[in-house]
């Protein structure tokens, strides 16, 4: 499957983005997705995973309440819907996708990756 992350941008604290991973290939719905982000100077780090039928979400404590993550299998798309954005929220975000049985948090389980897009929040 090939991955596509789009919807970055430069927004004040407190506004809000969404991003869209646009996934090809078939069987879009047997992917577990993630996001994940990385800001300057540190690591990558898990942000949100959502099943493939999009009944289970798992989410980082640092955005639980604010983002939420979401697919749309028939358009072949995950989203995740960042609000109450904070300028700690600035990073570039990559969208993963994996076959694994459970939820992952952990990066090296997601064999497929989109470019990263950028978020900038504004203080």
């Amino acid at each position: 499957v090939q991955l596509q992350a789009f919807g970055g941008g430069l927004v004040q604290t407190g506004g809000y983005l969404r991003l869209s991973c646009a996934a090809s290939g078939r069987a879009f719905s047997t992917y577990n997705m993630g996001w994940f982000r990385q800001a300057p100077g540190k690591e990558r780090e898990f942000v949100a995973a959502i099943g493939g039928s999009g009944d289970m979400t798992d989410y980082a404590n640092s955005v639980k309440g604010r983002f939420t993550i979401s697919r749309d299998n028939a358009k072949s798309t995950a989203y995740l819907q960042m609000n109450s954005l904070k300028p700690e929220d600035t990073a570039s975000y990559y969208c993963g996708a994996a076959t694994t049985a459970f939820l992952e948090r952990r990066q090296g389980v997601y064999p497929y990756w989109g470019q990263g897009t950028l978020v900038t929040i504004s203080s």
